[in-house]
């Protein structure tokens, strides 16, 4: 692995932008990802916000869901914010009848479990695995984590109002997910991490 790994981002819905930008202030190659072909380029994936069950079907659309889930089987690293983090949990609390992930993180989220748009939020959270100031958290439609399995660490919960102490950010190994999107407030710490995680070096 070169210290510039090259990290795709899942191009199908969502906010690709805003991670492609995240990913290079952060040190790393940035790319799109909507074929196998490209999928084979990269080093590490992040699979954006948007809408967990389009995600879904698109992503069965361009013949992708097999070949993600075979890489992600054989240990690529790979990110989730918001729809990302359904979209790489093991089990949804609440999914639609024809709804599946790509698996790979021992969690159960629920969907949209803030609320609907009108009940987006931000808050200050203190995440010791990215050090410094507290992290500005935006939740748009958001899910939590429900139940995590033995080998999944806790990154974040949240510390204020009626859902403190929900869990909304994790890690298992070289995957991570958070239910916020640290992609759109310019602060790049989570991305940096990810990088490391990529390197090896986390």
């Amino acid at each position: 692995m070169t210290d510039q790994p090259t990290i795709g981002v899942l191009a199908v819905q969502g906010d690709v932008r805003e991670h492609l930008y995240a990913v290079e202030q952060a040190g790393a190659r940035a790319t799109t990802v909507r074929r196998t072909t490209e999928l084979d380029g990269v080093d590490a994936l992040i699979i954006p916000g948007g809408e967990s069950t389009t995600m879904d079907k698109l992503v069965r659309a361009f013949e992708l869901r097999d070949p993600l889930r075979a890489r992600l089987g054989a240990g690529m690293p790979a990110y989730g914010s918001c729809a990302g983090m359904i979209m790489l949990a093991d089990r949804i609390a609440d999914a639609r009848p024809d709804q599946q992930t790509l698996g790979g993180l021992d969690i159960t989220v629920r969907r949209n479990a803030f609320g609907r748009q009108v009940d987006s939020f931000e808050e200050d959270l203190h995440i010791r695995a990215i050090g410094g100031a507290p992290m500005r958290a935006v939740f748009i439609r958001a899910p939590w984590v429900e139940e995590v399995g033995e080998g999944v660490e806790v990154l974040a919960r949240v510390e204020d109002g009626p859902a403190a102490g929900r869990i909304v950010a994790v890690r298992q190994g070289p995957l991570m997910a958070t239910s916020f999107h640290p992609e759109v407030t310019g602060d790049h710490r989570f991305h940096q991490l990810f990088v490391e995680i990529v390197r090896g070096k986390a």
